[in-house]
């Protein structure tokens, strides 16, 4: 089986069930698990210098609200080509996010008896753990899905029982800072799972920008920083964006010192296996409380605000 992952979570999955060894090609924002993956082939390149531009102009760059403009991710076809995978792994939710499905399927019907094509389309918590079980059934790997499977989602009960009975604080996950675009799809259920009340977004929606009256209106309690793709390292450094709007000290989550910085790209952006681990994380952020390995300052961290 000769497997190439064109989405960062269908990695993470690929590795969840033991087949790394399997990849014959990666996107470059492939990075799970560390070494792993380092040394098989990249067939992605970015579309744009994401490091030297602003939030604001990334989201403009990308289409703005309706994440309907030009992708981060270019395909290189003549490498996918070169490496002839039995299978390609993607994904049509949002173009910002992976390499276009349409220039993926343009690229695999020009070799005749190309590889099959597996779009994973994950918009809550539950799909995303069927998503797993799907590419083990397609790998080839089903018993290994089913075990691996099983074991996340006790995991998540786990988490759940440990906050069960515990005060819910409402809480405001943003998945981007400029502008303001709270966390939809599988977050909400990483929250109440972890023992929150989300805010501004349900389980499974799409969201769209927000204004900060809005944000300000919900009053969170907590406030969980999670821009899709970017570093705690540069999160912290354009919390500065936030910390400027009008009324931002007199948020609770400001005035208690509940707001917090989290990995978003490994725990929270990525609907692979990892989410789980977001969950043990939102655990910790909420209540204290440590669920699985403790939790580290690269994981989450308070903002420092």
């Amino acid at each position: 089986m000769r497997i190439v992952s064109l989405l960062p979570a269908a990695t993470d999955i690929v590795a969840e069930l033991g087949l790394a060894g399997a990849l014959v090609g990666r996107t470059h924002e492939c990075d799970w698990p560390p070494g792993a993956v380092a040394d098989v082939p990249v067939v992605t390149s970015a579309g744009l210098d994401a490091d030297r531009m602003s939030s604001r102009e990334i989201s403009q760059a990308v289409g703005g609200a309706r994440h309907g403009g030009s992708s981060l991710y270019a395909l290189d076809a003549a490498k996918l080509a070169e490496l002839a995978p039995d299978v390609v792994l993607t994904q049509e939710l949002c173009e910002v996010c992976a390499v276009s499905y349409g220039s993926v399927v343009g690229a695999v019907r020009s070799r005749e008896g190309g590889p099959a094509v597996l779009s994973l389309e994950p918009r809550t918590l539950t799909d995303v753990l069927d998503c797993v079980e799907r590419v083990a059934g397609e790998l080839g790997v089903p018993l290994e899905g089913s075990r691996r499977t099983a074991a996340l989602r006790e995991r998540l009960e786990h988490v759940r029982k440990s906050v069960s009975g515990l005060p819910r604080p409402t809480v405001a996950a943003i998945e981007w800072l400029d502008p303001l675009w709270p966390a939809g799809h599988w977050v909400p259920e990483q929250i109440r799972a972890a023992g929150g009340q989300a805010l501004l977004a349900e389980p499974g929606e799409h969201t769209e920008p927000v204004d900060w009256e809005t944000v300000r209106a919900a009053q969170p309690e907590v406030l969980v920083l999670m821009p899709c793709g970017l570093t705690p390292e540069r999160t912290e450094d354009e919390v500065e964006l936030l910390t400027k709007l009008p009324g931002w000290a007199e948020l609770p989550a400001v005035r208690t010192g509940r707001v917090w910085v989290v990995d978003g790209p490994a725990y929270f952006n990525r609907p692979g296996p990892r989410v789980v681990r977001g969950a043990e994380i939102l655990a910790h952020v909420l209540h204290g409380v440590t669920t699985g390995a403790a939790i580290t300052a690269e994981e989450a961290r308070p903002a420092g605000v």
